[in-house]
């Protein structure tokens, strides 16, 4: 510690020579002190950007999930969807939504205060002093948005995506996080009299960010219907799915590696402080046992539907698209409680999880709900189930380095845990759906969530974005060459010429008031046409028709049925 420029060479320097011996050794002791606090506190600002740009990163892996499981002719459209989810999240996050979340409050910290239901401090981070926990969270809250996105893929409006990520990060989010989080929730287990003695435990957001958006994707689902053609009913009266593969698999693969990557900051950085007693224990045991959940999911996923698919056909197939969501549960699963279980129970957890994953794709069907990644399976009821292990197999050793009142899973005698955990799942789901219920049914009463049918058929690429995408550009396409295609460039073409009229008849209303003509009848509209130009107005046929021509954007599709090419220049 002698070298230059060290935290004890920098105290020395400082020391008075004039005082006795003793304060000096107190001035050099307090002077060590206060650089190793300034230390920690720049170890763990980094740690928690860090964790949050881990977080933010899984954006990249949903929207490579959602990239590979769409069909080609939706690719643009889902990938634009899942930026917005991201800008949506961080205005409302940044406006309203962390001060209803965390204003006033110390995260992590028990209070003696009373409880409240919203924050009512630091709205557009005013006096926010720890802006990277500003970022850390809205990471959690750009995460629960996007987990909607993927459901609703190849059939939602724009406008629909931009309005609910916006909502739901800013009030419905932002409520269930400040009661279960904040220390003033009033099912915080950081309040001085916790809910039961205990309170409800969710370590890295099992219940508050997965149950919260899959519940949330489930009812927009249910509202916005499935996609045209995707259920039919058999020859024997029962509901049957249609499947609509994805159009690259290879695409779903990485974006899973990418979440799973991506979850070792979403759970192991839920200690928010690094250098804080006992917080490395419990972030190194977050990782390992998110790393064991991920497998169990996966293998459990994976050898179940062998078993089924053997059970029914007599073949032996294994499928990669179950292995991947197998994957994805497993991690929702463990998120609740990944700092506070023991190895074997975290896989024990994953291998369920995968049992569960394969339980909600069928289930979904049965009651023809289309989630086109399977999102409402794996983030709603793997959430759903991982806080519920948390009363089940959550150690009191390891609970008890951060929560402040003594408790403990079922499987070491403690009941009230298990017992609160499921009055916080009560909780979350009649909150979401009392709220998002109604917003949505609000947003499909309006016209505003739904796609026109015609526009999903043909891609939403098509209709929203001028053509498919491949490679950055756009492509010829049998497809185009459909009927569906034909109809939908025809009814373009008559929105066009409708549109063109409406613009010459506000013209022509403009030019005869300016002549002080009123017409008797529709008739004399076109009988002005004719008249001499206006007495210093300029105004004539030929300036009235250069104008209609300036007006039209889009040239005449002709006889022939268009290219994808040449779609894209007529879909401005």
């Amino acid at each position: 510690m002698s070298h230059h420029g060290s935290t004890w060479q920098g105290c020395m320097d400082q020391l008075d020579q004039g005082q006795s011996a003793e304060d000096q050794q107190i001035f050099l002791l307090k002077c060590i002190a206060d650089s190793l606090d300034d230390t920690n506190d720049g170890v763990n600002t980094f740690f928690l950007i860090y964790a949050a740009s881990l977080v933010f990163f899984m954006q990249a892996g949903f929207a490579m999930l959602c990239a590979g499981s769409v069909r080609l002719k939706n690719l643009q459209n889902s990938m634009l969807k899942n930026l917005l989810d991201a800008c949506g999240a961080s205005l409302g996050y940044y406006t309203v939504g962390f001060a209803f979340a965390w204003g006033g409050s110390s995260p992590g910290e028990s209070t003696n205060e009373g409880t409240t239901f919203v924050g009512t401090e630091q709205f557009f981070l005013m006096n926010v002093e720890q802006k990277a926990f500003w970022l850390f969270q809205f990471a959690f809250a750009a995460t629960s948005a996007t987990i909607v996105a993927g459901t609703l893929a190849e059939r939602c409006q724009m406008l629909a995506y931009l309005a609910y990520s916006t909502a739901l990060t800013a009030f419905v989010y932002p409520v269930v996080v400040h009661s279960i989080w904040n220390n003033t929730g009033f099912l915080s287990s950081f309040r001085a009299e916790p809910l039961l003695g205990v309170g409800v435990v969710d370590f890295a957001g099992c219940l508050v960010v997965h149950t919260t958006g899959g519940l949330t994707a489930l009812i927009a689902a249910y509202v916005l219907g499935p996609r045209k053609g995707r259920f039919y009913t058999g020859v024997d009266g029962k509901r049957t799915a249609k499947d609509f593969p994805g159009h690259s698999t290879a695409l779903k693969a990485l974006g899973v590696f990418i979440l799973w990557f991506s979850w070792y900051g979403f759970n192991a950085g839920s200690v928010y402080s690094i250098t804080a007693k006992n917080h490395p224990l419990l972030a190194e045991n977050a990782a390992v046992n998110t790393t064991l959940a991920a497998a169990g999911g996966t293998v459990s996923a994976l050898l179940v539907k062998v078993w089924l698919v053997e059970r029914r056909t007599g073949e032996t197939l294994f499928s990669l698209s179950d292995a991947l969501m197998g994957c994805l549960s497993g991690l929702v699963s463990i998120t609740g409680g990944c700092a506070f279980m023991e190895s074997w129970a975290a896989i024990i957890v994953g291998l369920l999880a995968g049992v569960l994953y394969l339980w909600g794709t069928d289930l979904m069907i049965r009651f023809g709900i289309d989630d086109a990644v399977d999102a409402i399976p794996i983030h709603m009821i793997c959430g759903i189930w991982g806080s519920i292990a948390v009363g089940l197999f959550s150690n009191p050793s390891y609970l008890q380095l951060l929560h402040p009142a003594k408790q403990a899973g079922l499987v070491y005698g403690d009941g009230n845990l298990l017992a609160c955990q499921l009055i916080g799942v009560l909780f979350v789901c009649g909150w979401v759906s009392v709220l998002m219920g109604p917003f949505f049914a609000v947003l499909h009463y309006i016209g505003w969530l739904r796609a026109d049918s015609l526009e999903e058929i043909v891609g939403l690429d098509i209709s929203y974005h001028g053509g498919l995408s491949v490679d950055g550009g756009t492509t010829d396409n049998e497809s185009s060459h459909s009927e569906d295609m034909a109809r939908y460039y025809q009814r373009r073409e008559e929105q066009r010429r409708s549109h063109r009229n409406k613009m010459r008849r506000r013209i022509l209303m403009m030019d005869m008031s300016l002549s002080g003509h009123k017409p008797r009848n529709d008739d004399d509209h076109l009988n002005h046409l004719e008249d001499p130009p206006l007495s210093g107005s300029g105004h004539s046929k030929r300036n009235v028709e250069d104008h209609l021509n300036h007006l039209e954007d889009d040239p005449p599709l002709g006889a022939s049925l268009p290219s994808i090419a040449v779609a894209r220049d007529h879909t401005k």
